[in-house]
């Protein structure tokens, strides 16, 4: 046997391996649409009313605010409009801005303050631990039994904090999460795709793991923290870049509970240009490594059941499903020169086309059935036929940049708090003009050039009949060349 034949079924296996390691992932995706589907109704009824027999507790809301002189007054004016007695409410302004956001919070801060409201400044002179360094100090001065969370760019609606309190009649219930909606989705195709995959998180994967009893998160935002659960479960951590992830999972291993509350809304702006939308990954992704090697040793010596070891595990890694996307992708050009070895992947297309239906059943519940506006029923079913699609081009073309941020967290490689800067935009509407910041990096290079050897792919398939990966390498073409044309209209500043 020749090396070049050797090579090929090298080559094929690992591609194989790669598949069936993302058909695992998408078999978990179906247990917990499952589970969502069958514990669904009563999760998402909510926790009732606050006893009126019992005084209103305290609470301490927080906005980290870093840089968002676009939108830091339209928060401060939201806040304001909490329906929660004045009395019981501190509202705390952690900016660590060094631009013109410092100028506009002292405003606002002072035009809350002159109208009785318990609102504070709290600025610091370095970003030392980052939004988590923030968060920690702030406790120190907070006054609430309860904490509540919201970033700049999050709007939620007045009767939040009443909605969310009687899940704490539950004297184990360490945190109760609210479901993310969007402003500005329908803004452009880039900010629809984004919010096809938050409704998913916030639908099938949030509520299935309530359901099945399985760890949730504190998603960073539009949450209530009891002040006690914080600081029982170690505090903030500043040592991932995802310190929301990180201490809802220590919070539960010493027992406390996550709720996730489906019903209960806050609206929120999505990156609504390419350079915010791949810090924003870099940062979830690389931060969800961080804490999976943190984490994991500590998951599987705690004394849980092994359903929420093996669901806290799935959590943990799914960053690394893009790996191996990436390498599949990469692989599925490669065989091209080994058509005697590829041959022996035909089979495994079934595992692929299973994979694809669980995803797009997952979607689908999430999306048609869940989040998207009442509308024409075959209007909405066109547009998911055409969205899933475009969807699943996007998510592997992404997994280059993401695989990068993956392995760099494993690495141990010690990176930024990069933020995801937001313009006030709503709607169609925007407040500020889209930014054109930071270099062009390797991976938007690699983007373009992989775009390009996919669509040659694709072409000198429909011409020979010898590309069996024919369908894969137009759906990558399709994702790469989108991504560089956000890319170049970024750089535009269009």
């Amino acid at each position: 046997m020749t090396a070049g034949v050797v090579a090929g079924y090298v080559l094929t296996s690992l591609y194989v391996l790669c598949l069936t390691y993302v058909g695992v992932f998408c078999v978990f995706q179906l247990h917990l649409l499952w589970q969502y589907l069958r514990r669904r109704t009563p999760y998402a009824a909510g926790c009732g009313e606050w006893p009126a027999d019992r005084e209103l507790p305290m609470i301490t809301i927080q906005l980290p605010v870093f840089n968002e002189s676009n939108v830091v007054e339209r928060l401060m004016a939201n806040i304001e409009k909490m329906d929660y007695p004045a009395s019981k409410l501190q509202i705390q302004l952690l900016d660590d801005s060094t631009d013109k956001t410092l100028e506009i919070s002292r405003h606002e801060v002072s035009r809350l303050q002159a109208s009785g409201m318990d609102v504070s400044l709290l600025h610091r002179q370095n970003r030392q631990g980052y939004k988590a360094g923030a968060l920690g100090e702030a406790m120190e001065s907070a006054k609430g039994e309860f904490i509540a969370i919201f970033d700049a760019d999050f709007l939620p609606y007045p009767d939040f904090l009443r909605k969310t309190l009687a899940c704490f009649n539950d004297p184990k219930t360490g945190v109760v999460q609210g479901r993310w909606t969007h402003l500005n989705q329908g803004y452009s195709l880039l900010t629809e795709m984004q919010a096809f995959q938050l409704n998913v998180h916030f639908t099938t994967e949030q509520m299935g793991r309530a359901g099945g009893g399985y760890f949730l998160q504190f998603n960073g935002t539009a949450g209530v923290w009891r002040k006690s659960c914080i600081e029982d479960s170690g505090g903030w951590q500043p040592d991932t870049l995802t310190e929301d992830l990180d201490l809802s999972y220590r919070a539960q291993l010493k027992g406390w509970k996550v709720r996730y509350l489906e019903n209960v809304e806050a609206p929120a702006e999505l990156p609504a240009e390419i350079a915010g939308l791949k810090s924003q990954q870099y940062r979830w992704m690389k931060g969800g490594a961080e804490t999976a090697k943190k984490i994991l040793p500590l998951l599987w010596k705690a004394n849980i059941s092994m359903a929420q070891k093996v669901h806290g595990t799935y959590h943990m890694l799914v960053g690394t499903l893009f790996p191996a996307v990436f390498v599949f992708s990469i692989l599925s050009l490669v065989l091209l020169f080994f058509r005697d070895q590829y041959l022996v992947v035909s089979p495994y297309a079934s595992v692929y086309l299973a994979g694809m239906a669980i995803v797009a059943a997952v979607y689908y519940v999430a999306n048609v059935v869940r989040c998207w506006p009442r509308q024409n029923a075959l209007w909405m079913h066109l547009k998911f036929v055409v969205f899933f699609p475009l969807f699943i081009s996007m998510s592997m073309a992404i997994a280059l940049h993401n695989s990068l941020a993956v392995v760099s967290g494993y690495m141990g490689k010690k990176t930024a708090f990069v933020r995801t800067p937001k313009y006030g935009v709503t709607g169609t509407h925007k407040k500020g003009r889209l930014g054109t910041y930071g270099k062009i990096s390797v991976s938007s290079v690699a983007d373009l050039l992989l775009g390009i050897l996919c669509l040659w792919a694709v072409v000198w398939g429909l011409k020979t009949g010898l590309n069996p990966f024919i369908n894969v390498h137009a759906m990558l073409a399709t994702g790469y060349l989108t991504l560089t044309g956000y890319e170049i209209r970024n750089r535009l500043g269009l």
